[in-house]
């Protein structure tokens, strides 16, 4: 594939993609990923896991044979793949329809899903995403100094609230998911949807790829719920117990994500994208942030 120099930096802050222009026309997109994040055979999981998708005709866009690499190639030890350039733009959420139709396509996700599982992958647990999220902040002093304590409390008092939340739930499923399903992740088109970037695909229990379609008041989300969840029982059932976990995974999807940021800070594309991060006002919002969904993980869950 002869690039011509066109080169666009695409919007990822893991791994570094960029829109390359082809000599014969037209463009492909290639993923250089971060160093020491996964294993050859993690990335090649994922890989896996998004071409069965396309072999089932879901709308997911699977990375492109490199002849005599196969999909993921590796030059002067950076490794990468190539993809199919997909344009489109965010789903429009608050249309009844368009929530429908995520719900059908991601219960055909989580059918592919729940064929087998992942060797090389990890978890979506308390333990991966909350406690050593945690651990990692603390203990590389990562908070200012004047809100560590009050941190580690509210921190703490969080984490309890999503193992309680786990213990109401009981044992719930768990299979091969996207892993960050948000609207950013779905490139709309006039033929319909596609769902891209499973670079954060691992195990975990189906309301995680579900739950970051909600928005709003309790009352917009339960109606926004009956429109997925209908939608996702065309084509898969849905263990209602699941609902005890929305408030619990969005708390730890808010404690990984700052640990995310300071694991990766002294990545120079970081500190601009992030600029409040190690101020004292990011970590008062953050406080705050965990306070309010401790009460949250203690209201019922969406009928």
């Amino acid at each position: 594939m002869r690039c011509d120099g066109r080169l666009l930096a695409l919007n990822s802050y893991e791994n570094r993609v960029y829109q390359l222009g082809l000599e014969e026309g037209g463009f492909c997109v290639v993923k250089f990923y971060r160093p020491g994040r996964w294993s050859d055979a993690a990335i090649l999981e994922e890989h896996r896991f998004v071409a069965q998708l396309a072999e089932r005709e879901v709308p997911a866009v699977p990375p492109m044979e490199i002849p005599g690499h196969g999909t993921l190639a590796c030059l002067d030890g950076q490794r990468f793949a190539v993809f199919p350039r997909q344009g489109g733009h965010a789903p429009e959420l608050d249309d009844p329809d368009t929530l429908s139709l995520m719900g059908r396509l991601i219960g055909r996700i989580h059918g592919v899903g729940a064929t087998e599982s992942f060797r090389h992958r990890p978890h979506l647990n308390l333990e991966s995403f909350g406690r050593s999220a945690r651990a990692f902040l603390l203990d590389n002093h990562i908070i200012p100094p004047e809100l560590e304590t009050v941190y580690r409390q509210v921190v703490d008092q969080a984490l309890a609230g999503v193992e309680r939340c786990y213990q109401r739930a009981g044992h719930v499923a768990l299979l091969r998911l996207h892993g960050d399903c948000h609207a950013g992740n779905v490139l709309w088109t006039d033929g319909g949807p596609h769902f891209v970037d499973f670079d954060d695909s691992r195990m975990g229990p189906a309301i995680q790829d579900l739950w970051m379609l909600l928005s709003g008041d309790a009352g917009s989300m339960a109606a926004q719920w009956e429109r997925i969840r209908e939608g996702y029982e065309t084509f898969r059932d849905f263990d209602p117990r699941e609902l005890h976990l929305i408030e619990a995974l969005r708390t730890l999807r808010l404690i990984h994500y700052s640990a995310w940021i300071a694991q990766r800070w002294d990545d120079p594309a970081f500190p601009p994208a992030f600029p409040f991060f190690d101020s004292p006002r990011y970590w008062e919002d953050r406080i705050l942030e965990l306070r309010e969904q401790i009460a949250a993980m203690d209201e019922p869950p969406l009928l």
